[in-house]
């Protein structure tokens, strides 16, 4: 990313699929220690160990030697954690027939 991008926030639209690409592009190959969702208001770990991938057009989370969840680009939302650490994934997980699904996603520390 450019200085002037960076310095004034011009750049991709937020919610366009060029912004989608470009966030599922920065978590192509994460490492992940842990993944977490939140269910009746338990935080619930349901994978440990994977990564994050892109095939195609869609994007993928692998864990504990399972498919997790499955979603296409231009339907994917990714926040980071404030600490930077992980990223929480929204998006209709194709695996479930299209049932929204929130999931929080934990790297793995690597000093860089």
């Amino acid at each position: 990313m450019s200085f002037l991008k960076r310095l004034f926030g011009v750049g991709k639209k937020p919610g366009s699929y060029a912004y989608r690409m470009e966030q599922a592009k920065q978590l192509h190959g994460q490492a992940i220690q842990y993944v977490t969702e939140r269910v009746d208001g338990n935080e619930d770990i349901i994978g440990r160990g994977g990564s994050l991938a892109i095939h195609e057009d869609t994007f993928i989370v692998d864990s504990s030697g399972d498919r997790l969840f499955v979603c296409e680009i231009k339907h994917l939302d990714a926040s980071w954690l404030m600490s930077g650490n992980g990223v929480i994934i929204r998006g209709p997980n194709l695996l479930d027939g299209g049932r929204e699904r929130v999931i929080t996603v934990h790297f793995v520390y690597h000093r860089k």
